[in-house]
């Protein structure tokens, strides 16, 4: 009893905004300085040691940064449950949540009236957004690659960490819309279900030897064969398959199969290899020409079925019995006792193919719903950074088969939207600001906030102190390279927007991004639609990912703002 502490008290933190300012800003800094195709990378580890992981992936960074601060972690949350739903935008969405933050808060206004005011500024923005007059978005057409190119390519240069050249960059993007292609089902449903791309790893080698295979790859490096396989093939010149999630190592306990009574003389392994290889017998006898065990098939019983010509693999793994279930149409087995032939499923074809040093069982469907993307990269962290990217744009590619849209990329989408909001900000009818309770001056210091936020993950782009400009016709951002005097005409220095969608053939004015509170509110146009055609190199972002994204971030900021009081457990 003398070692028993007494209970703490909990610990009660009045205004929690208080005293989270420095660790924000700091927070706030580490995911700007990763955002976008220059951004610096990060190394991760624990406090003792361990894995480093070297990334400027918001997944990454999140599920490894430890937060302290109670409004810090519900920061990282929130951002985390976004990144979980929708793999993309998770920077975007943190740099917007701790901008707002950080500009509401220095507001000398209610917090209740500046949610009231962000609530309206973000419906405002999710209705032109989702308006046909939107001038940030651009449809997806599947029946033409060139804007599902521009959307895998934009995902692909925007982490450096890959280290990825041009040419490997297109020979990815080529490759992961080629997956994708083979995990949509050819015949229409009126429920579409996509099937599945899995990543098969082989580190040290060139990205460009990466390559996609209908099927799956299964390594099996006990495999000495290098002439064809002799499979055995049903009447119909199918392969019947047999997959099994129980293991066949002949092992002799299974807790979930009771007690097993022995009696004397008689040797359990015996039985046990006797009843497997009765299975066998009926494996064979059912014309199955290929075995696939999630974990260990006992070398006897591989032996009796190579001997018969049916391919047995085993150490398949959890991993892949769905996609095997999906693609073969076969159950998986749980018990040897409960063999049938209602369980079996078919193939194409089975054949060996080998990359590197590696020797793997190619399982080739009658349809193709599920592939493999052998993914290559030179060393162990550029492959776990591409695995992640690959991951991210397949991910993309369903939301945007789901809701065929894009939004510009380059930063242009975010100030395009700064610039609309403005417009609206100054053209209210009184009417709104009486139903939200507020005077006109309250309202547009917020939307100023508001629309700085969105500005501050355009400027996020710039990490070689050059400037960011937007013009004041289309709303789009433009990127100054550093060393040049800051001067009125910038028309010699640019030459395309942040998008690439806009070139500098107009005479644009222009306006710099301060992203700083107290410069002055430029009162401005509704910014136009850009009336370019969209260029081979187009720069897009994942529609479905940035409007939740920016949901997220308003969303997480006014809840931060509303609170007053933060009571910890110390115990």
């Amino acid at each position: 009893m003398s070692h028993l502490e007494a209970k703490k008290p909990p610990l009660f933190i009045s205004d929690p905004l208080a005293t989270v300012s420095q660790s924000l800003s700091v927070l706030s800094g580490v995911f700007k300085s990763c955002y976008g195709p220059a951004g610096r990378l990060k190394h991760l580890h624990n406090g003792v040691g361990g894995y480093v992981c070297t990334t400027s992936h918001s997944l990454a960074i999140l599920s490894r940064l430890s937060v302290t601060h109670p409004v810090l972690r519900v920061v990282t949350a929130s951002i985390q449950n976004h990144v979980s739903r929708f793999s993309d935008c998770g920077l975007f969405a943190a740099i917007v949540c701790c901008n707002l933050i950080e500009n509401f808060k220095s507001l000398s206004l209610a917090p209740c009236t500046v949610v009231k005011i962000s609530k309206h500024l973000l419906s405002l923005c999710m209705e032109y957004l989702k308006s046909e007059a939107c001038g940030c978005r651009v449809p997806v057409d599947f029946s033409s690659l060139d804007t599902l190119l521009c959307l895998v390519r934009g995902i692909l240069t925007s982490k450096p960490a890959c280290m990825l050249s041009k040419a490997e960059v297109d020979h990815l993007s080529v490759l992961i819309l080629k997956a994708f292609m083979f995990t949509v089902p050819c015949q229409g449903e009126a429920n579409l279900v996509l099937g599945k791309c899995v990543t098969v790893p082989v580190k040290g080698r060139r990205v460009v030897d990466s390559a996609v295979l209908p099927g799956l790859l299964i390594e099996a490096p006990e495999i000495q064969w290098t002439k064809p396989l002799s499979v055995k093939r049903s009447f119909s010149n199918e392969i019947k398959v047999a997959l099994f999630s129980v293991s066949m190592s002949g092992d002799l306990f299974y807790p979930e199969e009771g007690t097993i009574t022995v009696h004397y003389g008689i040797s359990l392994e015996t039985s046990e290899l006797n009843q497997l290889l009765n299975v066998g017998k009926r494996l064979v006898n059912d014309e199955v020409g290929l075995v696939v065990c999630q974990k260990v098939i006992h070398p006897s019983l591989k032996q009796y079925l190579r001997e018969n010509h049916v391919v047995a693999v085993d150490r398949a793994g959890l991993s892949l019995m769905e996609p095997l279930s999906r693609m073969t149409g076969s159950k998986p087995i749980a018990s040897i006792h409960l063999l049938s032939p209602s369980c079996y499923g078919t193939l194409k074809d089975v054949c060996i193919e080998t990359f590197a040093s590696k020797r793997f069982v190619h399982l080739i469907p009658n349809d193709t719903v599920v592939c493999s993307l052998i993914l290559c990269n030179r060393n162990e962290t550029q492959w776990d950074e591409l695995k992640r990217v690959c991951e991210t744009a397949e991910h993309v590619l369903q939301l945007t088969i789901k809701e065929p849209l894009a939004l510009l990329g380059g930063g242009c989408a975010e100030t395009h939207l700064a610039s609309y909001i403005r417009h609206k900000s100054f053209n209210l009818p009184t009417s709104s600001y009486e139903d939200l309770g507020c005077s006109q001056t309250q309202y547009q210091l917020v939307a100023d906030g508001f629309c700085r936020a969105l500005e501050s993950v355009a400027c996020s782009l710039n990490h070689e102190n050059g400037e960011i400009l937007t013009d004041m016709v289309y709303g789009h951002c433009w990127l100054i390279p550093s060393g040049f005097p800051s001067v009125s005409d910038w028309s010699d220095l640019i030459s395309k927007c942040g998008c690439g969608i806009n070139s500098n053939t107009e005479n644009l004015s222009w306006r710099i991004l301060q992203g700083q509170s107290g410069s002055p509110v430029v009162i401005q146009s509704c910014p136009k639609a850009s009336s370019g055609k969209a260029a081979d190199f187009l720069v897009l972002d994942c529609f479905a990912a940035k409007c939740s994204g920016l949901q997220v971030a308003v969303e997480t900021a006014n809840l931060i703002l509303d609170l007053s009081c933060v009571i910890e457990d110390q115990n």
